[in-house]
């Protein structure tokens, strides 16, 4: 297939996920966190099934492949890549949301992008990606499990490394 096509099959698949999504009381409530579009939240709501099959937002962080693997032997503790379990299409879906927060700067995000600036200064720009990926993936998940939808909080302090991400 070519690029175009392919451009305007995706359009297409896009537009009849949004129609279909519009229905779905537990999407437009996701689709309230910045960045979170009808795609993504359709996504993780047919991902999750039945919020209940979690008890924390730990679970689902894991469940989708977004926590570091781990490699530990007595008294030392190495932590590596994320483990990529589960289904690659929502990680990769919330971690084009993450990487969108962070680019596009939307203000009712500017405390999720301050904590993953403070994170890309430490440890690195795909970290901090990664780290906020699995943050959203933390409040979706409440999102669903507590009926509410998003409530934006304001940025605790300024961040210094604004123009580290752009």
């Amino acid at each position: 297939m070519n690029p175009e096509a392919e451009r305007l099959s995706h359009q297409r698949s896009d537009a009849t996920i949004e129609r279909v999504a519009a229905h779905d009381e537990r999407v437009q409530r996701l689709r309230t966190v910045p960045s979170i579009g009808p795609v993504t939240a359709a996504a993780f709501v047919a991902t999750i099934d039945d919020v209940r099959r979690f008890s924390h937002a730990h679970q689902v962080e894991a469940y989708l492949g977004l926590v570091p693997r781990e490699f530990s032997s007595g008294d030392r503790q190495h932590r590596g890549a994320i483990t990529k379990a589960g289904p690659p299409r929502p990680r990769w879906l919330l971690i084009q949301a993450a990487v969108s927060i962070l680019r596009r700067r939307p203000p009712e995000a500017e405390a999720l992008r301050a904590w993953a600036l403070r994170i890309a200064a430490r440890r690195g720009k795909q970290i901090a990606v990664v780290a906020l990926a699995r943050r959203l993936a933390g409040i979706l998940y409440a999102l669903l499990r507590d009926g509410t939808v998003f409530a934006p909080r304001r940025s605790p302090q300024p961040v210094a490394a604004a123009t580290l991400l752009v």
